[in-house]
């Protein structure tokens, strides 16, 4: 089984920026971490601020890998693209948040791609990727 991990804008700041919301662990030490709890599936990740090149990582695995964890950062609120490009694919796409986007700005609890993932994980700090692994295992048993 393949799963990639995207990660939008600003999220290569994490473990540095905002720890009260994101906290003091770098996503490529919890990666490492993640990857070892789970080392029977083959486990990967991208980042990327850019819009163009999150959609082109979409598109790149879209068709040949058994699932998609997107956390497209504030690209959540504003991007139809990124919700069109979700749709394009056959790889089923969940959505998730470290922190609980309702529980924030307002403009924070719109989500622009949401509709067009089989699902939403948000509120449990990195753990919320751990979720959406589970919940694409569970997918495909």
């Amino acid at each position: 089984m393949n799963f990639l991990i995207i990660n939008g804008p600003n999220l290569n700041l994490l473990g540095v920026r905002e720890k009260s919301i994101y906290g003091e662990v770098s996503f490529e030490t919890y990666f490492e971490e993640l990857k070892k709890m789970y080392g029977k599936i083959q486990l990967e990740y991208y980042q990327s601020n850019i819009e163009g090149e999150l959609i082109n990582e979409i598109h790149r695995v879209g068709f040949d890998y058994d699932g998609i964890i997107l956390n497209a950062g504030a690209y959540t609120h504003t991007s139809v693209a990124l919700g069109d490009a979700i749709s394009a694919v056959n790889a089923p796409v969940i959505e998730v948040h470290i922190s609980n986007i309702h529980k924030r700005e307002s403009f924070r609890g719109k989500t622009m791609i949401g509709k067009d993932c089989i699902g939403t994980i948000a509120g449990f700090g990195l753990d919320s990727y751990r979720l959406a692994v589970e919940a694409l295992l569970s997918r495909l048993d």
